[in-house]
């Protein structure tokens, strides 16, 4: 399976962006899809995931009621919608695949850079 984020670019701080991850190739069960970033400089961290069934999600503290995951699950494409964005979102984010659930993120797709200006 591959991944594709999009949707990143460059917005001033309050503003907002809608990130898309696409998956194409082989199909497989998946339990969770997750989004992570990483600023320059910085180790990756985890910024939310999402249970393709169920819809249960989980969220980083430091986005939690600003970004907004949501999936297609009939499209296997995964949605994060960012708001009130700060300078301290400015990263790379990616999307990734927990298909088992033991957390365990092992597939991963190429990032798509998000800059906030002040």
């Amino acid at each position: 399976v591959q991944l594709q984020a999009s949707g990143g670019g460059s917005v001033q701080a309050g503003g907002s962006l809608k990130l898309s991850c696409a998956t194409s190739g082989r199909t497989f069960s998946i339990y969770a899809m997750g989004w992570f970033r990483q600023a320059p400089g910085k180790v990756r961290e985890f910024v939310g995931k999402i249970r393709w069934s169920g819809y249960r999600k989980w969220y980083a503290d430091s986005v939690r009621g600003r970004f907004t995951i949501s999936r297609d699950s009939a499209n296997n494409t995964m949605y994060l919608q960012m708001n009130n964005l700060k300078p301290e979102d400015t990263a790379v984010y990616y999307c990734a695949i927990d298909r088992t659930g033991s957390g365990n993120f092992n597939y991963w797709g190429p990032g798509t850079l998000v800059t906030v200006s002040s």
